[in-house]
């Protein structure tokens, strides 16, 4: 594509002489702007794209695809109809739910939680909790004992084995109107869900004692359904409302539940993907200036080249390989700098904070408890290709003035 003399040329103007020095370091920034563009297009798509990941990850292993609701207050024979569900091809299992709030009390302390009840039996076959113990034991998660987060027993002092007091919002009649009801809960369990919003207000306690805390009838509020596939939540919801359409009941998947949240993250991944991309569209303009003044700097050059045979033809291609060369030895370093940083990100994360000991992701703020990164390799050629396509776009226009230029007035005015 480029002959050896245009490549010999196009390599002699890329290593400028003192008296080039100006467009020398025109073309240092042309490069800078260009690996420092690609490199954070890829480490703040590959946080976004982590950041999506994990919240998903986590989010649906503490929460089911999908749930199945009645137009009952409870559901009385949740055990038959989970049987039923199970037998759907897709769903990998069912778990019967209460969910409440209550107010927690310990050594003089007080915080609102989520109460959900569930069988003992589910909660150790559940991963994200029974893998995420911390503290205490997943088989002593029976009767009165129950499950508490780690910031919830970080901020309040509590430990496996301290009883917490838990005030229900249904109060019982007395003479003397309604009285609340509370009672004491042995913890058997602290866990670490990886997610600030579970480990600081959810308290999790057996299904049946649930019930009589929150004074409900026998039975579950919900059906909590995990999927093999999460693309398949419309699909088996359709089947489950056909399979029980004449009893009443309504289903909800995790994309209901959750869509405003994931497309504000999707917006917002999209509005950077589109403000980082104009940082390699800055740095593509520098390459526009510093080839103009490169072609302006060699028009004797240029001349004199011309009358030696050189065609137009030769004189674009040498313009657009000086300039395409910065674009790309710019997006290589870009790439696999930005990759790097993506890689370790977490660790450079706390680098960074043990220097300077300020606090870059709070837990309470970004929902998770460590900064993730997911590396899209689409997403990674699609920057490499733009970034070098942008560079070559932008010597099309030096070429064309350098292939262009009359040899005559070029070296009449020298």
């Amino acid at each position: 594509m480029f002959s050896p003399f245009e490549r010999m040329v196009a390599g002699r103007y890329l290593r400028a002489r003192k008296a080039e020095g100006f467009v020398s370091v025109i073309a240092g920034f042309s490069f800078t702007g260009i690996m420092l563009g690609v490199a954070t297009l890829i480490i703040v798509m590959s946080v976004m794209n982590g950041f999506r990941q994990e919240l998903i990850g986590r989010i649906l292993g503490i929460n089911g695809h999908l749930n199945v609701y009645t137009q009952a207050q409870m559901i009385e024979d949740y055990e038959m109809m989970r049987l039923r569900i199970q037998e759907i091809d897709g769903v990998q299992f069912a778990s019967p739910l209460i969910e409440g709030q209550a107010l927690m009390t310990h050594n003089g302390n007080a915080s609102g939680v989520a109460i959900r009840g569930m069988t003992s039996s589910d909660f150790r076959d559940k991963p994200i909790l029974s893998n995420s113990i911390v503290l205490g034991d997943p088989a002593a998660f029976e009767g009165n004992r129950i499950a508490v987060g780690s910031e919830l027993a970080r901020r309040n002092n509590i430990t496996v084995g301290d009883n917490l007091t838990l005030v229900a919002p249904k109060g019982k009649a007395s003479p003397f109107g309604t009285m609340p009801r509370s009672r004491a809960y042995e913890v058997a369990a602290i866990f670490d869900v990886g997610m600030y919003e579970y480990n600081a207000g959810f308290v999790f306690m057996p299904l049946e004692t649930a019930q009589r805390f929150l004074s409900l009838p026998v039975g579950a509020k919900s059906l909590e359904l995990f999927l093999n596939d999460s693309n398949d939540v419309k699909k088996i919801a359709n089947k489950i409302e056909l399979l029980f359409q004449e009893e009443g009941i309504y289903v909800h998947d995790w994309t209901e539940n959750n869509k405003s949240f994931f497309n504000a993250l999707q917006v917002e991944r999209n509005v950077m993907f589109l403000i980082l991309t104009l940082i390699i569209l800055v740095a593509a303009f520098n390459i526009i200036s510093s080839m103009i003044m490169l072609v302006k700097d060699k028009g004797h050059d240029i001349a004199i080249m011309r009358t030696m045979g050189a065609t137009r033809k030769s004189m674009m291609k040498i313009f657009i390989l000086t300039g395409a060369s910065i674009g790309f030895a710019g997006t290589v370093v870009g790439a696999v700098l930005g990759i790097a940083f993506a890689l370790n990100i977490e660790s450079i994360r706390k680098f960074i904070e043990g220097m300077t000991g300020a606090e870059l992701f709070a837990d309470e703020i970004y929902f998770l408890s460590q900064l993730p990164a997911e590396i899209d390799w689409t997403e990674v050629v699609t920057v490499v290709a733009m970034a070098f396509a942008l560079s070559i776009l932008a010597t099309l226009y030096p070429a064309w003035r350098a292939a262009r230029l009359d040899p005559v007035e070029a070296l009449r005015y020298e």
